[in-house]
């Protein structure tokens, strides 16, 4: 999932996305937003989302539980362009039967972000 996520956000269009995600996905870009809900309105907001497929970034991941068909996955992005921003995520992913994501709820933090001290 991860490194299809990465080559997704790396190819033009959102062609890609259909692969990873369900045709009724559920996506979360932070635990307070509201969901996403299909493919089409996620096609629309990843392209709305990123500077395009040769957007300078780095992409690491760490795969911290597995139960069934849900994952917990931590991943840490450096965006290195004109705006450098550096990110380190969860993702809580839901799988179908198929073994396409159904349900991705993201949870980003960045450096600068307030820490509730």
């Amino acid at each position: 999932m991860v490194s299809g996520y990465e080559r997704a956000w790396r190819t033009q269009g959102a062609e890609p996305l259909a692969e990873l995600f369900s045709p009724d996905v559920s996506y979360l870009p932070s635990p307070w937003a509201q969901p996403i809900v299909g493919l089409p309105r996620l096609a629309s907001w990843w392209d709305a989302e990123r500077e395009g497929p040769d957007e300078p970034f780095t992409m690491t991941s760490d795969i911290l539980a597995v139960d069934g068909d849900i994952g917990v996955v931590r991943v840490e992005v450096d965006y290195l362009g004109g705006d450098p921003s550096r990110w380190r995520d969860l993702w809580v992913l839901r799988f179908d039967a198929d073994g396409r994501c159904a349900g991705f709820e993201e949870w980003p933090f960045a450096p600068d972000q307030p820490d509730g001290h």
